[in-house]
């Protein structure tokens, strides 16, 4: 992996660009989006001409953050940048097909990331693995260099590290997670309203899906392992939208006997989209999610596999069962 640029470097490149694309990952989460919108708001608020660009738009859950009315869908016309910046996303690739294409047209790409597998795919790169989330890079960047810092601004990075830490649960969080939330509301940020929209305004359905969880997810490994397939059919029963199945996983990983826990989801291409978790540090879930394809964190990682989706499930399980019984 190419050596990380300085945060001197990124700035300046930032500074001197007047036109500027900022973009993450497909299906972006509460870190993707609060990433992008907190560096864009910022970098707005420095007179700077920025387009927010999400391939699959705003999960409707996140709605309610600051600018997410601006973000848009990439098109085909080029966008003539003098800079392209990747949040969160741990390929290139991940940006999205139509994503990519308009950033291989920038000059110059900066990727900012805190996944340890991502390969250092920018010409200026930042990568951070002993960040829990995006979102605390972006704030360290901008509080580091004085650039703009608003309550727009801390509402989305405020978003972006509270979810990608599971509320500050997850073991990634550190004395710096907190010390930036403390600033935060020193700032006057209110972050007790924020906590209620993201985690107290679910619709319906998405307990809908919860239910059929619960009813339908499987132990296998002696009751160490716990894993659900969400099905076509049901997504279209509860009219199942983007962001819906945000956080359902940390609900198989509260049985105390589980130590990884996995869903898999059928995908509209044939696909099967699989999410894994650990909640044991010797179990690594980036090494089977490795094993087809797919990578992230030692206990967060995600991949995509052929279908159907029993066919992915076996497959998948039998590997990660294999590495639960690694670590009796």
């Amino acid at each position: 992996m190419p050596a990380n640029a300085t945060t001197a470097e990124i700035v300046a490149a930032m500074r001197s660009a007047q036109r500027i694309a900022v973009v993450a990952h497909v299906r972006p989460d509460g870190d993707a989006v609060g990433s992008v919108l907190g560096l864009v708001l910022s970098l707005r608020a420095l007179g700077k001409d920025v387009i927010a660009i999400l391939e699959d738009g705003v999960p409707g859950h996140l709605a309610f953050l600051p600018g997410t009315d601006t973000v848009v869908q990439p098109g085909t016309e080029p966008l003539g940048l003098d800079l392209a910046i990747a949040l969160d996303t741990s390929t290139h690739e991940r940006v999205g097909a139509k994503t990519k294409a308009l950033l291989d047209a920038a000059p110059l790409l900066v990727n900012i990331d805190h996944h340890p597998t991502n390969p250092g795919y920018g010409q200026l790169n930042l990568i951070d693995a002993d960040s829990p989330a995006t979102g605390q890079i972006i704030y360290n960047l901008l509080s580091e260099h004085g650039l703009p810092i608003d309550d727009a601004v801390l509402q989305n990075l405020f978003v972006a590290i509270s979810t990608d830490t599971g509320s500050f649960q997850f073991s990634n969080v550190n004395a710096r997670t907190h010390r930036i939330v403390a600033e935060m509301i020193e700032a006057g940020l209110d972050t007790a309203r924020l906590a209620q929209l993201v985690y107290q305004s679910y619709p319906l359905r998405r307990l809908e899906l919860m239910r059929d969880m619960l009813n339908h997810m499987k132990f296998s490994a002696d009751g160490r392992v716990l894993s659900w397939q969400l099905r076509r059919e049901l997504m279209e029963a509860v009219g199942m939208q983007a962001g819906d199945t945000e956080g359902l996983i940390d609900i198989l990983r509260m049985v105390d006997s589980v130590v990884g826990c996995v869903i898999f989801e059928d995908m509209p291409d044939g696909k099967v989209r699989v999410s894994a978790r650990s909640k044991d540090s010797r179990l690594d879930v980036s090494v089977v999610c490795g094993h087809f394809g797919g990578g992230g964190h030692r206990m967060a990682s995600g991949t995509r596999m052929k279908g159907p989706i029993e066919e992915a499930a076996q497959k998948f399980l039998e590997v990660l069962e294999h590495e639960v019984r690694r670590i009796d």
